[in-house]
């Protein structure tokens, strides 16, 4: 005779569960696209344990969102460590590996522009999270432009912005093997030593 209890899954289990689904269908389908029941039939567990973590779709949402912050700053530090303390050869790095990563065929994009389209409520939470990753980056190139010593740090800075999320553009709407991500640090590369020489 078959036990009809259930054995329950421990909460951090069950959360990177859940997270992973989500983070598949979101990614590939769009958040809004995605229903709740859609996340449990590909976590393969129950709605109860998804809303035993998670109190609504917008804390998984938001759960997803830190996630995929969390991994964009440890790729950024993987290219950043390549070359310590030299700030041309760091952003050059972060460009050449954002145009491998956007040449992969299963690549959507950037998660983080994809959601600001879906919720265009700027005081919406998620958009929110949205709004102070992208305050981050851009933070985050003014530092190293600014370590350049370029003498319009905050001019390179917003370029870099633009080329960058340029490129997440590129790759969906001429594809993953768009000639100009390949030509992305060569282009990056001339663009800052143009800026430095100003």
């Amino acid at each position: 005779m078959t036990s009809s209890k259930r054995t329950r899954i421990p909460r951090t289990e069950a959360q990177e569960i859940i997270l992973n689904a989500a983070e598949e269908l979101f990614y590939q389908e769009g958040i809004h696209a995605v229903s709740v029941d859609a996340v449990v039939e590909r976590a393969g567990i129950n709605k109860m344990s998804v809303y035993r973590q998670f109190a609504s779709k917008t804390d998984l949402i938001l759960a997803y969102m830190s996630r995929k912050q969390q991994a964009f700053w440890t790729e950024w530090t993987t290219s950043v460590t390549k070359h310590p303390d030299q700030p041309r050869e760091q952003l050059i790095q972060f460009f050449r590996d954002l145009a491998v990563k956007a040449s992969c065929t299963d690549f959507r994009g950037c998660c983080f522009i994809n959601v600001a389209v879906e919720f265009p409520d700027t005081s919406h939470p998620v958009r929110e999270l949205v709004t102070a990753h992208q305050k981050r980056v851009h933070d985050t190139f003014l530092e190293l432009s600014t370590a350049l010593g370029a003498p319009h740090p905050h001019e390179l800075a917003y370029t870099l912005r633009l080329l960058m999320e340029g490129t997440y553009a590129d790759s969906q709407t001429y594809g993953t093997n768009s000639a100009a991500i390949q030509m992305l640090p060569v282009i990056v590369e001339k663009l800052i030593d143009s800026a430095v020489a100003q």
